[in-house]
């Protein structure tokens, strides 16, 4: 709507009152009515919006199809169809789509355990989680629907990962690599949280295998940089776990000679040298023994013809199960074994032991450190403990430092001590002098080093997308498939057995193609692509989701990029930074422009929904229903309270939306996600909260009812002082959600500013008595509230907007705008301190000057009791709001 109405437009409005609904709100009949009708008319579909209007992108973390919808879906989509409604009401042509994360472990163990196919299960779980979203009132753009599983899609995911390894930037390799057994699959690092497969929460242990792997590390210093780009627009969290995982160290790799070289062997190339990595250059005198990884390539063979290696593989067997996570903690008990190697410190000449450490990580670095014990608090608790020699090379600027006094490592700057030729050199200056010297003997050099490791793709299972490689029985190596034969599409005909090979390797047939070079027997691929490459690039399908030519059109990079992004911030590490990577390798490649380096402009990180659960003793988890009086009903013993428990199915206190919907409709439902907490807090569950914006609801219906039986004003005027008052709240109030929804992203200020627009405009009602009537003020109240409210509350703000009278659809009008110049406060309160303490208070024009508030504040009695007799010898003054007299 305008910002103001005429007088005739109010009496022209007020009397149309054809297809008026009865005055009780039934929800469970005027919604599915409204959803009906926006989907007749078409007003979601991003092609039907003029090409004209600025284009808003909007979309959030798309699910994973499990056949439900759970509170946590309603919060986060209610967040997202608020600024989809919003910003076509603001006059921007908006896409907002929905998909499907199809691909999974959790469709193929449901064709385990239930015998059903995984494509058939998921089929039936998208239809299953469609209509709730229908019925919550999701304004999506239905037409740009995807599903990774479909071949449609996933064709382009095989294509990209063909060029990335036409690039090199896909390769395979032998590793360590993490597995979990109940899953039957490789996880990547980001994949394993505590020690846990992040999907079923069972222990990982590690597996050698030849794997394929992203170049991700290619990209790591520019995903890096570019965090500074999105700096306010992202969560802070969010991207200092990022820039944490990246983990970028600037330092030097020097090379230890081996005692005892290492000839080849079936395990290895020959090797004369151990490569360290350490940002501690300065201290390399002082290395006294290495420490490797229980991973390091090198950590069993060391240990051959030294009568140590029955005793070096049970630790480094026991040390790979265990959570590299808290391998890493500060507080981790330090253990290591002794390999019977030894190399020599380039430094010193000196041989120092290799030992194997549970500390030390493959994940930094190089998997090996030069140990420095006085000068490293965790190689110095190791050294204690094994006994191993301390050397002294930097002295603090007040003291000197004795090996046996010594009770902790010294890591602050000093002076270089027992360092030959740089004795006497600050430590910091030492990184780069000692750097340089290693250089020019050939044994070390400058590097940075980064934590976030290249990405292991391939998974063990049949339900993801194929790798589009074959391997030839010849002398041809790997091979990609031909663009001509894909997509290479997974077998509908196959069995799954608990625990067992992925179906695909023990298919009869699948397996076998020809080599597409040499035309001779080849092998595909067997394993699968992890889940996260089809989210990887979801985000650009969506904009042209039946382009058939590559993976989107010129219509479509004309969305991009992604203006508003939605989901939780459990994502920071694995999917949001993979998106960031391959945005900017498509970019390079020019299937984006150049200057696309980003996916999403803005991230909002949705909290969590809480609520309390319930646990006993013998029978664990209990639904609400199996609690009484504080006691379990099965057994009678004390049910413990456990407050504000993440809203999971494993401790039974989930609410179910649809019974919510059913018994309150989807608008009440939408408006507690919104209402309850800012939408990055977390969310605590109250059933009052609920019941509360019901009955908010059921006034704003009444309100509209109410003013609708009255009279109208003879000529719709409203220039009283209570009517002007009633105007100036309206478009105060439209400039706050204005600037709460689509600036702050704060919904629940927004609800809050619309709930008190309501009760002044029925206090103004009120106050009329017996001769109220339906002036303009109003009535320009009451539209404004109910499009104000109309992307929280749709369809009750749909019927509003038709009870009163006007044509069209709510969702489609003009939103709102303030006339500042009706904003504006005749009169503002300005605080009067004498000396910094509260005195008084003067009311004042906006604009009034500091002469003229301080006269009257000087008349003021309580500010003239604590002036009089007293000099004012400075006066701090802000307009509108504060006068300060410093008196003595």
């Amino acid at each position: 709507m305008s910002s103001s109405l005429s007088a005739d437009q109010t009496v022209s409005a007020g009397s149309q009152t054809s297809d008026k609904p009865g005055d009780k709100y039934d929800p469970r009949e005027v919604e599915p009515r409204w959803q009906r009708a926006w989907q007749d008319a078409g007003l979601f579909s991003s092609s039907a919006q003029g090409s004209d209007r600025p284009k808003f992108f909007l979309m959030e973390m798309f699910p994973y199809p499990s056949g439900r919808i759970h509170m946590g879906h309603v919060r986060n989509y209610s967040i997202g169809d608020v600024l989809a409604r919003g910003y076509r009401m603001r006059g921007y042509r908006v896409l907002y789509p929905m998909g499907w994360d199809a691909f999974g472990l959790p469709a193929e163990n449901a064709a385990i355990k239930a015998g059903v196919h995984p494509r058939i299960w998921t089929e039936k779980n998208i239809d299953a989680m469609k209509g709730p979203l229908v019925r919550l009132g999701q304004s999506y753009d239905w037409s740009h629907e995807l599903c990774t599983c479909d071949p449609s899609y996933f064709v382009h995911e095989q294509r990209i990962f063909i060029e990335m390894w036409k690039r090199g930037m896909a390769y395979r390799k032998g590793a360590l690599v993490n597995w979990c057994p109940q899953c039957a699959t490789v996880l990547a690092n980001e994949q394993v949280e505590d020690g846990l497969c992040w999907r079923c929460q069972s222990g990982v242990v590690q597996r050698e295998l030849v794997q394929w792997f992203i170049r991700i590390t290619a990209y790591a210093q520019e995903i890096l940089d570019d965090i500074a780009k999105l700096n306010g627009k992202w969560p802070d969290k969010v991207l200092s776990m990022q820039t944490n995982w990246i983990g970028r160290s600037e330092g030097a790799r020097i090379k230890f000679a081996l005692v005892q070289p290492l000839s080849a062997d079936e395990s290895g190339a020959a090797t004369s040298e151990i490569e360290v990595f350490t940002t501690r250059p300065d201290t390399l005198f002082g290395a006294t023994f290495m420490s490797i990884a229980a991973e390091h390539p090198l950590a069993l063979r060391l240990a051959r013809g030294t009568g140590r290696e029955a005793e070096v593989t049970a630790f480094v067997n026991k040390v790979r199960a265990e959570d590299k996570i808290r391998r890493g903690a500060e507080d981790y008990v330090k253990e290591g074994v002794f390999t019977g190697a030894y190399v020599v410190n380039p430094a010193t000449g000196k041989q120092i032991p290799v030992y194997i450490a549970n500390f030390v990580l493959m994940d930094y670095g190089t998997g090996a450190v030069m140990a420095v014990p006085a000068h490293d608090q965790r190689d110095f608790e190791f050294a204690r403990k094994y006994s191993l020699p301390l050397a002294v090379v930097i002295l603090p600027p007040d003291r000197t430092l004795e090996v046996a006094a010594m009770d902790a490592a010294y890591v602050d700057a000093g002076t270089l001590v027992a360092s030959g030729p740089f004795d006497g050199t600050p430590s910091e200056e030492a990184k780069g002098r000692i750097t340089a010297w290693l250089r020019e003997r050939g044994q070390g050099e400058q590097t940075v080093s980064y934590r976030l490791r290249d990405w292991l793709v391939s998974r063990q299972r049949y339900w993801g997308c194929p790798i589009p490689m074959v391997e030839c029985q010849g002398g041809c190596g790997y091979q990609p498939v031909p663009d001509s034969e894909l997509p290479v599409c997974l077998p509908e005909d196959v069995e799954f057995v608990p625990g067992g090979k992925s179906p695909l390797s023990t298919h009869p047939t699948w397996a076998q193609t020809t080599c597409p070079v040499c035309k001779g027997p080849a092998r595909r691929e067997t394993d699968t692509m992890d889940g996260f490459m089809e989210s990887s690039w979801y985000f650009l399908r969506y904009t042209a989701p039946n382009y058939k030519d590559g993976i989107l059109d010129e219509k479509g990079l004309s969305w991009m990029p992604v203006d508003l992004y939605v989901g939780g911030s459990e994502h920071a590490t694995k999917h949001l930074i993979y998106a960031r990577f391959f945005t900017k390798m498509l970019s390079d490649w020019g299937l984006l422009p150049k200057d696309l380096r980003e996916p999403f402009s803005r991230l909002l990180t949705q909290g969590m929904v809480l609520k309390d659960a319930y646990r006993c003793a013998t029978h664990d988890y209990l639904y609400p229903e199996e609690v009484q009086d504080g006691t379990c009903k099965q057994c009678g013993q004390p049910a413990q309270q456990l407050r504000q428990m993440k809203m999971s199915k494993s401790f039974r206190n989930v609410v179910e939306p649809m019974t919510l919907i059913d018994r309150y409709g989807a608008d009440t439902v939408r408006l507690f996600c919104l209402f309850a907490a800012p939408p990055d807090s977390v969310l605590e569950w109250s059933e009052a909260g609920v019941e509360g914006c019901s009955r908010f609801l059921g006034r704003l219906h009444r309100l509209v009812l109410r003013a609708l039986s009255l009279p109208l004003a003879p000529d719709g005027s409203a220039t009283g002082p209570e009517d002007l008052a009633l105007r100036r709240k309206t478009h105060k109030t439209i400039r706050r959600v204005t600037t709460d929804l689509f600036e702050r992203l704060q919904y629940n200020t927004a609800i809050a500013a619309i709930m008190e627009l309501c009760n002044e405009t029925g206090d103004r009602l009120t106050a009329m008595g017996q001769g109220a009537v339906l002036n303009f003020a109003v009535r320009e109240a009451i539209e404004s509230a109910v499009l104000l409210l109309c992307p929280m509350a749709p369809h009750l703000c749909e019927e509003l907007w038709r009870l009163l009278g006007n044509q069209g659809f709510a969702v489609a009008a003009t939103w709102p705008i303030c006339d500042e110049a009706i904003a504006r406060d005749h009169q503002v309160t300005v605080v009067v301190q004498v000396n910094g303490k509260k005195r008084g208070e003067v009311l004042v024009a906006p604009d009034a000057d500091e002469a003229t508030v301080t006269a009257l504040a000087m008349a003021d009695a309580n500010v003239n009791q604590h002036t009089a007799g007293k000099a004012v010898k400075k006066a701090v003054f802000v307009k509108g709001r504060l006068l300060n007299l410093v008196v003595g």
